[in-house]
């Protein structure tokens, strides 16, 4: 109750950020008394929040700070469902394993665990994810979707989409996604995607999607080995990014996609995946647990699974790998 007497505080006086808010008009609207007020503001003042207050003229919001908090993630957020329930948390091993508890303990769909630090973040394949305090974001998405889960990996490409989008609106900056869960900038990693499951063989019961980013690092914050292969939005373009916004606009693309997906089905967002692909029409090296295959990237099925045109011109689909872009791409438009 307490937290959403605050959000509404914050919705408006973000509202009336020109002009001082009464405290009794704060308490019409939220249906509390007006020294309840009072005790709510110190509280988001507490939260980082800066809200001016003179006598007989009320409360005015004069700056909102970059802290993950509920609060400053609820305010803005144009979402019907999805990041309209968060959890947030200051360390943990992995937001992926909070969700997946979250997830059999029935939380709603559209749940989302951020945290300003995983002490064990994990990538595709067991990777380590370098998750330092405070510098980027990482989040897990609780869907629900009504579909079997040879579906799953669509959820991949779909968020792919979405965070590429999201990065333009924030910082303008033109992402290229590498199949299957990698976005680049400068041919460097910013994002990884990582899209488990609960499921039986006929039924998805929940799916966590894991979203790392690179956000507001500088080069001193990653590893000497990171150097080389990973960057951050800060470092490209050259300023500070607003996290929370940079949320927003993440579940603001994703719903709107995943409701695209199921009242038209993939197509529509293959067609966008494909034109922010890197490797589409490349020659690529797809590293697989049976081997390696070299040549062309054709595109990707109607569930996610990449093609590859061999030299023989035999087509293989692979449906997991590690991808390298060839030498031989250089020179060709």
């Amino acid at each position: 109750m307490a937290s959403k007497i605050r959000e509404s505080l914050l919705s408006s006086l973000s509202a009336h950020q020109e002009t001082y808010v009464s405290g009794q008009q704060l308490a019409e609207e939220t249906g509390c008394s007006r020294t309840a007020i009072w005790k709510h503001i110190e509280e988001l003042r507490n939260e980082g929040f800066t809200i001016e207050s003179k006598k007989k003229r009320g409360y005015r919001l004069l700056k909102t700070n970059d802290q993950l908090t509920e609060n400053n993630l609820l305010l803005g957020m144009e979402t019907k469902a999805l990041g309209r329930t968060i959890v947030v948390m200051d360390s943990v091993d992995s937001t992926q394993k909070i969700a997946h508890t979250l997830a059999q303990d029935k939380a709603p769909e559209g749940t989302l665990v951020i945290a300003e630090e995983q002490r064990a973040g994990r990538g595709r394949m067991a990777r380590v994810w370098h998750s330092p305090k405070g510098t980027g974001i990482w989040m897990s998405l609780l869907l629900r979707p009504s579909l079997p889960p040879q579906k799953a990996p669509q959820f991949t490409l779909i968020t792919a989409v979405a965070v590429v989008q999201a990065i333009w609106d924030v910082c303008q900056l033109d992402v290229e996604i590498k199949w299957p869960n990698d976005l680049l900038l400068n041919n460097k990693k910013i994002t990884g995607i990582l899209t488990e499951l609960q499921a039986d063989s006929e039924q998805i019961h929940s799916l966590i999607i894991g979203i790392g980013m690179n956000v507001n690092q500088e080069k001193k914050d990653f590893p000497e080995e990171l150097l080389s292969i990973a960057t951050s939005l800060s470092i490209e373009k050259g300023e500070k990014i607003s996290r929370s916004e940079l949320v927003q606009r993440v579940m603001y693309h994703l719903e709107r996609y995943y409701q695209i997906y199921l009242e038209k089905g993939f197509t529509p967002i293959k067609l966008l995946w494909e034109s922010y692909a890197v490797s589409i029409g490349k020659y690529i090296t797809a590293r697989t647990l049976n081997g390696e295959l070299t040549g062309v990237a054709l595109g990707i099925t109607d569930d996610g699974v990449l093609l590859l045109e061999d030299e023989k011109g035999t087509v293989h689909s692979i449906y997991s790998a590690d991808i390298e872009i060839s030498a031989k791409n250089r020179g060709k438009p």
